[in-house]
């Protein structure tokens, strides 16, 4: 017997609503699986299947919506902001923040819940990838309108993320009021500045490098699909 039209569609959006809350419930995802899955939603397991071939991909589509609003926050911020790709990077970072703040429950289950284990090859898949692109794409126009980096694009982008979320996993942790609020975003300018120089132009305040680094090199054979091995 057939789905009804349209049944298909709600029956994958309780199923990842299922999800949601058995992910921010159990803090991770090391206990999820499709019987527990089907059990929360109310169908049968292999219900499940023919919307989504494995837990990993089920967790990842039902965070993906969460990566979204954050992309399209920093997008927004981006193209709002007058001035050039410096101010418009500040903008990005200062958005991530600000996302953060105000919706900390959506923001564990996309960055501090234990999501599934995936073989290397499929990271690069993962639907965060998006929130990179953003940083990465700030990153190469600071670079195109003549700003020296303190190090290769992608690995510059990679930072920038490591340290905005530092910032605001210590405002969830240890203290959150209007003061740290404004505190957290003066950080995440002092990320930026301390990546990119404060003038476009030869002589930046910092030693600049040329080229890749282990690390960049690392991180674009993550986003490539093949991670490097120890030692290349």
């Amino acid at each position: 017997m057939r789905s009804r039209r349209g049944q298909g569609e709600q029956l994958r959006r309780e199923i990842l609503a299922g999800v949601q809350h058995l992910l921010a419930e159990w803090g991770g995802a090391d206990k999820l699986t499709m019987r527990a899955v089907a059990k929360e939603v109310g169908i049968s397991a292999p219900s499940i299947y023919l919307h989504f071939t494995d837990k990993t991909e089920l967790v990842w589509a039902a965070l993906a919506d969460k990566y979204g609003e954050l992309v399209a926050q920093m997008a927004a911020a981006e193209s709002d902001t007058d001035g050039d790709a410096r101010r418009r990077l500040h903008a990005q970072g200062r958005a991530y923040c600000r996302f953060a703040m105000r919706n900390p429950g959506h923001y564990r289950l996309m960055f501090e819940v234990h999501q599934p284990k995936v073989e290397a090859s499929r990271i690069s898949a993962h639907p965060a990838r998006h929130v990179s692109a953003s940083l990465r794409g700030g990153f190469a126009q600071c670079q195109d309108a003549g700003y020296a980096l303190s190090m290769p694009v992608a690995q510059a982008a990679q930072t920038l993320w490591a340290g905005l979320h530092g910032t605001v996993a210590l405002h969830h942790s240890l203290f959150h009021d209007e003061a740290s609020e404004s505190l957290t975003l003066l950080l995440s300018d002092g990320l930026v500045d301390s990546l990119v120089a404060s003038t476009p132009g030869a002589n930046p305040p910092f030693a600049t490098v040329s080229g890749e680094t282990d690390a960049s090199r690392r991180i674009q054979s993550i986003l490539s699909g093949s991670p490097l091995k120890d030692g290349q």
